[in-house]
């Protein structure tokens, strides 16, 4: 049958692959990143060969870029160009994994629909997996931005009341252990740790605002920065000006989420009422033919 032809292929190819990928630096390199990750390996190693060997990384230079800032805004700035590089050639890997699975599939159960099911997997998963480090990333910012015009408010306020720049940013860093973890405040308490650990102030704060990557962000750390020498009102009314844009963002962030919130529950209210207009009409329908 053709559909075993094709899952014999699938896998012969995908095999090679892992052997080939195996015998060139390239290999050992993402089998180090992976070790003691079985599973993930054989879904990397092959797939970071081929898009090697066939100059595919080449051809998406300009989204894998893109995809890079994305991910090193998640997860700092010790994330490398072979990490995001591994990134993509593990979704690449899933998605072929799924297209084999479906392959096997079909002929086990002596059904084509499992094959094509698997091809469009192999397409939905990578893109999935790369779409979800761009939600994740705007997630984060956005959760930035609500965040930053409090934190300006709370520094605003310890200044005016006689506190120093560093002692207002270490009281601000402080949260309580209720409070949900927010990345502009697990940020801020990493650049209160550094300068603890003896790091002059502004290479840390450039350093902050370097791994939050956000404009606003760093408005206010080069606000902080030009004036944090002198202090005093000069400090309080440059921030007390920055905030009135944050507070109007922070305006504009919380009302695009909830038009997002509004239209999530569209659809389930429109499944409400079709599955309503069933259970009603269902009796009229069944009496009708009686």
């Amino acid at each position: 049958m053709w559909e075993t032809g094709i899952a014999l292929a699938l896998t012969v190819l995908w095999s090679g692959a892992v052997i080939k990928a195996k015998s060139v630096q390239i290999g050992k390199a993402a089998g180090r990143k992976g070790k003691g990750e079985l599973a993930k390996q054989l879904m990397t190693l092959p797939s970071r060969y081929v898009l090697e060997k066939y100059g595919l990384f080449d051809r998406i230079q300009s989204q894998l870029s893109g995809l890079h800032g994305q991910l090193t805004s998640l997860h700092g700035v010790k994330w490398t160009v072979e990490d995001s590089k591994l990134y993509v050639a593990a979704a690449v890997g899933y998605g072929y994994a799924a297209a084999c699975g479906g392959a096997w599939l079909s002929v086990a159960g002596q059904e084509s629909a499992f094959m094509l099911i698997g091809f469009v997997l192999a397409v939905v998963l990578p893109l999935a997996k790369w779409r979800d480090a761009a939600s994740k990333a705007a997630t984060r910012k956005q959760d930035m931005l609500l965040a930053l015009p409090e934190l300006l408010s709370k520094l605003m306020l310890l200044l005016g009341a006689g506190e120093t720049v560093q002692g207002a940013l270490m009281r601000c860093a402080v949260r309580p252990p209720e409070d949900r973890a927010n990345p502009l405040q697990e940020e801020l308490a990493k650049t209160c740790d550094a300068i603890r650990n003896g790091e002059s102030f502004s290479v840390a704060i450039e350093g902050f605002s370097r791994r939050c990557a956000v404009q606003e962000v760093s408005l206010f750390t080069t606000t902080l920065l030009l004036n944090y020498r002198r202090g005093g009102d000069k400090l309080v009314l440059s921030l007390k000006e920055l905030s009135y844009s944050l507070w109007e963002k922070r305006k504009s962030v919380a009302r695009s989420r909830g038009e997002e919130a509004s239209s999530k529950l569209v659809f389930p209210l429109v499944g409400i009422f079709v599955l309503l207009m069933i259970l009603v009409a269902s009796p009229a329908v069944l009496l009708m033919g009686l």
